[in-house]
């Protein structure tokens, strides 16, 4: 059974466990503590919990997740409400990281001041949602109401670092048991306070070690030598999500289409896939080539008619992936705007030296033609909280990589650039060119490469970018001059975070010659 049908707990099911108990995350001393947990749980033993070790971040459900099935003309309005659940954990988490003082000093402060209120803000945008499915004709999934409660993730050992190591590609110490996705943010319509944080001065936020030039990471366990991780076969991905298609047998050409690498500078911190008209929507700054009319008020005919940086004129597809900065105490031009600095985003973007746009076969059979305007979100901008559902990275250097990372970022020797490679979902259900929660429409290939439930085999898309940075130093504990991927706050610029988007426009006849050249073994551009 494929991935997105394999029998499992439901997301709900696995919040509620998740619940009852603090969940302990393997190698990096974060809990995952429910402040709610029981009726029956006493005020003193919740703040005790919260006493014994600071709160590192918040940890809300993704309710996009579970919106597995919302009628499309209820689609731009349910999309407007969860940008606006996002931005409100944004706001409680920029609280959580301004009132440290406040939180040594009452243990309940958490709990009743960040928590609490994030909730009640979260109540009434769910139930805003069951009324835009309601009023498209559409059910309101059960259990909606457990998706208001957060939780607050507490660091034990009194920094953010963030779980155990797994160099054979199959991610990182934390498994919270649910899925994620890139979702849009900051639609301008919360209403809630304590917006002001520290936008790029540098703090340490009272957790004993250097926490990022803008307070919310990385630090020194988020990084990992790259000559002292052992050979695992290249790219694999995260829990069988990532896997090449391509092999020796099946369609064994390739196509590879040269887009740049943005030396335009076109950048937003929009994202037209899960937020379509929300202005920063997605809360951190994207790079794009190919299609230069993405932003997030763009149509599919904005898109069809757009200029393209691609030399093949035929292909004005988007391909837009998170920003990485060097956090070496200078700013870019967003220092103190949305997707920026007022994001926790900080540092001097780098521009990729590379920027490869290959698509390949499929190792069991042909592939089939990508239809107009599909829509695919690799990996998963808030797999730090969500867990690995849905993550997909791969990190390492150029000349290693025979060794990938999923869950650190890579430090090279001198003469090597960090490389972060991406493969798409290259499997498709013969219909739609997104899904309500923009994952179900399309799957990852099986370990031999074949398609599940029904699924055709299409073009998978795989990119490598590569990026001349200079590598980061860790001296007594902590990171100087880090580089990190641009993130949601409360995701902490984690690398397991790491994700890449693609939306085909690629003209009918380049699309033909793209499946052509793979189904008959040759390598075109």
């Amino acid at each position: 059974m494929g991935r997105n049908t394999r029998k499992r707990r439901s997301p709900l099911a696995v919040r509620a466990i998740a619940a009852s108990a603090a969940l302990a995350v393997a190698g990096g001393g974060l809990v995952w503590a429910n402040f709610y947990a029981s009726a029956g749980e006493s005020k003193s033993k919740q703040n005790s919990t919260l006493a014994s070790a600071q709160v590192a971040t918040i940890d809300c459900p993704d309710v996009g997740q579970q919106l597995t099935s919302v009628p499309k003309r209820a689609r731009k309005g349910v999309a407007k409400e969860l940008a606006l659940l996002d931005q409100q954990i944004t706001a409680a988490y920029k609280r959580l990281a301004d009132t440290r003082q406040a939180q040594a000093g009452d243990a309940g402060f958490v709990n009743n001041a960040i928590l609490g209120p994030l909730k009640s803000k979260r109540v009434a945008t769910l139930d805003r949602i069951g009324i835009n499915i309601r009023n498209a004709g559409g059910k309101t999934p059960q259990g909606m109401d457990q998706l208001a409660t957060c939780q607050g993730v507490v660091d034990e050992n009194q920094t953010n670092a963030g779980g155990g190591q797994n160099q054979g590609g199959n991610g990182g110490g934390q498994n919270q048991g649910g899925d994620g996705q890139d979702q849009g943010q900051d639609n301008g319509q919360d209403q809630g306070q304590d917006q002001g944080q520290d936008n790029g001065q540098g703090q340490d936020n009272g957790q004993g070690q250097d926490q990022g030039q803008a307070g919310n990471g990385p630090v020194a366990a988020d990084f990992q030598d790259i000559t002292q991780v052992q050979p695992n076969g290249g790219p694999q991905g995260v829990n069988g999500n990532g896997l090449a298609a391509n092999g020796d047998g099946g369609s064994t050409g390739t196509f590879t289409t040269n887009c740049g690498t943005n030396e335009n500078e076109l950048r937003n911190s929009d994202n037209v896939i899960v937020a379509p008209g929300v202005s920063n929507g997605a809360q951190h700054q994207h790079d794009y080539v190919g299609n230069q009319s993405n932003n997030a008020f763009a149509s599919d005919q904005d898109l069809a008619n757009a200029d393209t940086t691609c030399q093949n004129q035929g292909d004005k597809s988007s391909y837009f992936w998170p920003v990485i900065r060097i956090q070496d105490g200078t700013q870019d031009i967003d220092a103190g705007q949305p997707g920026g600095g007022q994001d926790g985003n900080v540092g001097k973007i780098v521009e990729p030296s590379q920027a490869e746009l290959k698509f390949v076969g499929n190792k069991q059979g042909d592939v089939v033609a990508m239809p107009t305007a599909l829509r695919i979100i690799t990996g998963d901008a808030k797999a730090f909280v969500n867990g690995l559902g849905n993550a997909n990275t791969n990190w390492s250097c150029t000349g290693f990589e025979d060794r990938q990372l999923t869950d650190k970022y890579p430090i090279c020797p001198e003469g090597s650039s960090v490389v972060r490679t991406s493969f798409f979902q290259s499997c498709w259900d013969g219909q739609n060119i997104d899904s309500a929660n923009h994952r179900t429409h399309v799957d990852f290939v099986e370990q031999d490469g074949s398609c599940s439930n029904g699924f055709q085999a299409i073009p998978q898309l795989q990119v490598r970018l590569v990026y001349d940075v200079p590598a980061p130093q860790i001296q007594n504990g902590q990171v100087v001059n880090p580089f990190a991927i641009d993130s949601f706050p409360e995701n902490l610029h984690k690398p397991i975070t790491d994700h890449n988007d693609f939306i085909n426009f690629f003209d009918e006849n380049t699309m033909n010659q793209v499946v052509d050249c793979i189904n008959s073994g040759q390598d075109c551009q």
